[in-house]
């Protein structure tokens, strides 16, 4: 279950779209110049997230770009996950998934077949919004311990 940079970039991506104004539709320039990630690898990791019913896609007319298909607090981090990994994500070994398998197993797979179900069930419990709570909530933190460093 190793993940890839494409779900760094996607979860990077939707949390810069998530912490936009309520149904906004930004071009996919727009979302990777805010969230620093590269326009074409994002557009790729944004047409499978459409391709899942997470984003919707718009193309031509007026407006183009994404919005959200269903609101951030709907869409589990799990979900996201399995539409850039693939839905097998949570059958790969963590430790050595190009040779580990139930018939090659590797020293560590009995352990982590027994973890497997609780990483994937937190995951799905694990909501978009609460991983941009969680983020504004560090950034909070930071900024007042910052604060207080320099009062010192």
């Amino acid at each position: 279950m190793k993940l890839s940079k494409e779900s760094q970039y996607g979860l990077s991506g939707l949390v810069y779209l998530a912490k936009q104004p309520k149904g906004a539709i930004l071009q996919i320039g727009h979302v990777a110049e805010g969230a620093d990630l590269p326009p074409a690898f994002l557009a790729k990791i944004f047409k499978k997230l459409a391709n899942h019913g997470l984003l919707r896609s718009y193309k031509g007319g007026v407006e183009r770009g994404y919005s959200f298909q269903k609101f951030p607090s709907e869409i589990s981090v799990k979900e996201i996950l399995e539409a850039i990994e693939g839905p097998d994500l949570f059958q790969r070994c963590v430790f050595w998934s190009d040779r580990c398998s139930d018939v090659n197993p590797c020293i560590l797979h009995e352990v982590w077949k027994t973890i497997r179900p609780t990483v994937s069930k937190r995951l799905e419990q694990l909501s978009l919004k609460n991983i941009i709570d969680q983020e504004s909530q560090l950034s909070s933190a930071l900024s007042a311990s910052r604060r207080s460093a320099r009062r010192m």
